[in-house]
């Protein structure tokens, strides 16, 4: 046995397989799969973006490796810049984003990559991109699910030449590439083969910088000393205990595991155990913990100013018992990303998210790569846009998540999903701890999500089943299928149950055991 592996595409599976049965370990397959994620899956995952990896080794401390986006150094006045908003229809629901040159902040990938490379690798970094490089090269087939998410982003990937130059099609000029068809993109197999032989500086210092530096001075806000100046941040994880589980998730300046430990923590004194899934009683649940951990953030002012939120205090029994003791009364029949989960066979957790936004439009000439948009996402920017403080790591809702039990029982799991994030990891989370669910239906269980009083129902509930929940929520969205709106955790457990893995169909999602 070499381990398990989760992830949003095939080739992003493949590629981390690829370095386990190489000799590698979990961390030189999640690097792997890195690799391969911003070939295959274009949208969710970028070179010009950021993310995280809770790194639980089998021995030695924890830590979670911060390649998230930063701030510019200096503002520039709002009319001078590239900054436009577009809306992404996810068919039931739209959601507006800005875009343009202006909505970019210094990415962090590249550098977290060999970052983590350095710390936890074994492998050389030529190896593991290989895979990347040679489907970038060669071209891969388009999924369904990739041509849906192009399809939702179209306003952005089918803006501007550059863009259609890298995701158009071939047979409908002007289109982007679509279901079926080869998306080749060799430049950025050119640009990950030269990253492998020169390092990070050729994309914070050398040509690359200044490419993106140059390209700035058109309504953008990066300069070279907010690429030269980007570092990775090593910090300790955020621990939480839960149903005899110790989990680590994404600490501060992020939110989205202080908010996922929060809603653990009301859980926490109560017996979910006994509920049936999709039952009133159930989701009636499941939304009051949604709801008043919105309340309570909004109580802490975690989002003002993007002021690091102090998690020694918002998970205070005593603010938490407040909340709980109101959940505890409440009637019961009543609020772009990717994921790579890997447990390796000495027991190295691995848990990362990374994101491109939705994309700035912006592509680095030469280069193939698409730079984020998180200065024009407006959930990374509750204050407004324009008044993030400068030179700061952005926060984020992006909250991976491992965690073990002294029987050996071990997980690790994540989600894309902007504000969903939280709701799907502690769904996830709720089916396998508390319903007793094996990693694939608790991964493949519908799921809701509460936000300013909406409620969100995906497709697959019972409908005759709801109607107390709706009454309680007059505002909902009850949706057809399962959506990538909800999330797309990718998960992997070693327990009882053996080896199991699963990814997530709402985005693509691909899971393998790797044996030998």
């Amino acid at each position: 046995m070499r381990g398990v592996i989760a992830a949003g595409h095939e080739l992003t599976v493949q590629a981390a397989e690829n370095a386990l049965k190489d000799g590698g370990n979990a961390y030189d397959a999640v690097l792997a799969g890195l690799a391969a994620a911003c070939v295959a899956e274009p949208v969710l995952a970028s070179l010009g973006g950021g993310g995280y990896l809770l790194a639980q080794p089998a021995s030695g401390p924890a830590r979670l490796y911060d390649f998230f986006v930063q701030t510019p150094r200096r503002r520039r006045p709002p009319a001078e810049l590239d900054f436009h908003p577009i809306l992404a229809d996810f068919g039931t629901a739209r959601q507006e984003f800005h875009t343009g040159h202006g909505s970019a902040a210094a990415p962090g990938v590249v550098r977290g990559l060999f970052e983590v490379h350095r710390d936890l690798a074994t492998l050389p970094m030529r190896a593991l991109v290989a895979p990347a490089v040679e489907w970038a090269a060669r071209g891969i087939r388009v999924e369904p699910f990739q041509a849906y998410v192009l399809r939702v982003v179209e306003a952005i990937y089918a803006a501007s030449p550059a863009a259609l130059a890298v995701y158009g099609s071939c047979t409908h000029p002007g289109a982007l590439v679509d279901e079926g068809e080869r998306l080749v993109q060799p430049e950025l197999a050119d640009v990950l083969d030269s990253l492998a032989s020169e390092g990070a500086e050729l994309f914070y210092r050398g040509e690359i910088a200044r490419t993106i530096v140059r390209d700035m001075q058109d309504g953008g806000q990066l300069q070279a000393e907010d690429l030269a100046g980007y570092r990775v941040e090593r910090r300790e994880p955020l621990a939480v205990d839960y149903r005899s589980m110790r989990l680590l998730t994404n600490p501060p300046p992020a939110t989205g595991g202080i908010l996922l430990a929060f809603a653990l923590r009301l859980l926490e004194a109560l017996d979910p155990s006994g509920l049936e899934f999709g039952s009133a009683e159930h989701l009636g649940l499941l939304a009051e913990v949604m709801a008043l951990t919105s309340e309570a953030r909004a109580r802490a002012h975690l989002d003002e100013g993007m002021v690091h939120p102090d998690a020694e205090r918002f998970l205070h029994p005593g603010f938490v018992d407040a909340y709980r003791r109101r959940l505890a009364a409440h009637p019961r029949s009543r609020g772009g990303t990717t994921q790579l989960s890997v447990i390796d066979a000495h027991g190295n957790l691995a848990s990362l998210s990374v994101s491109n936004g939705e994309g700035s439009g912006y592509v680095i000439p030469h280069t193939g790569i698409m730079m984020n948009n998180m200065l024009g996402e407006s959930d990374l920017n509750p204050g407004g846009f324009h008044r993030w403080p400068a030179g700061a790591r952005m926060t984020s809702m992006m909250a991976p998540t491992v965690a073990r039990r002294r029987d050996g029982f071990a997980l690790a799991t994540g989600s894309g999903g902007s504000n969903r994030i939280r709701s799907a990891v502690l769904q996830v989370l709720v089916n396998m701890l508390d319903l007793e669910m094996g990693v694939e239906p608790a991964v493949l269980a519908p799921r809701i999500h509460l936000e300013s009083d909406l409620l969100s129902i995906e497709g697959g509930f019972d409908r005759a089943r709801l109607t107390l929940l709706l009454r309680r929520y007059p505002q909902h969205q009850l949706w057809e299928a399962r959506n990538l709106f909800f999330g797309g955790a990718h998960t992997v457990a070693i327990g009882p149950r053996g080896w199991e893995a699963a990814g997530d169909p709402r985005r693509g999602g691909a899971a393998h055991v790797v044996t030998r």
